[in-house]
């Protein structure tokens, strides 16, 4: 089953509550996107909203993934930068796929409807992220495309002894 992808699609307090919950779910299966399980709707909300009000001011736009039944699954940020000197690359966030659907090619799909999404977009020629150390994300990405840029060892802590090194991807459009 394979997911439908839309960009920008209309906020409603249903899509909401569903990233919410979706954000939720990656994070208690132990997703790096942003949180540390065990994680609510509510613990996530706050980050969501952030991301809502750089929508509203047209510094970020939302892909989402919706399976068959039309559940949220899978969501991606775009983020661009103000710099005028940066502006032609973009920022990719919070890209995450339902725990149900990862496996299954999903996640690949996102990245490359997000690629697609980003070639859409005036001006843009490349996509830049960053992913967690010692999860395999980065190995992920670089099935996808992109070529690690940089990294910075044990800038992210995860537990009282668990540091782990913050991850830059970067994806050429051009």
């Amino acid at each position: 089953m394979s997911l439908r992808f839309e960009l920008d699609p209309e906020t409603t307090p249903e899509l909401l509550d569903s990233i919410c919950a979706l954000w939720a779910d990656v994070s208690n299966a132990g997703g790096a996107v942003g949180f540390l399980p065990p994680v609510v709707k509510d613990d996530v909300r706050p980050d969501l909203l952030k991301h809502l009000a750089a929508m509203a001011e047209g510094r970020s736009r939302l892909l989402i993934g919706r399976d068959q039944g039309g559940a949220v699954a899978a969501t991606a940020f775009f983020t661009f930068n103000t710099h005028r000197l940066m502006r032609h690359w973009c920022w990719l966030y919070t890209v995450m796929v339902h725990p149900s659907h990862q496996g299954k090619g999903q996640g690949r799909a996102l990245m490359a409807a997000a690629e697609g999404a980003a070639r859409g977009m005036d001006g843009i020629q490349g996509i830049r992220l960053t992913c967690r150390g010692g999860t395999g994300a980065n190995r992920f990405y670089e099935a996808c495309g992109y070529k690690e840029v940089g990294r910075v060892p044990e800038a992210i802590r995860v537990a009282d002894d668990d540091f782990r090194d913050d991850v830059t991807m970067w994806l050429p459009l051009n």
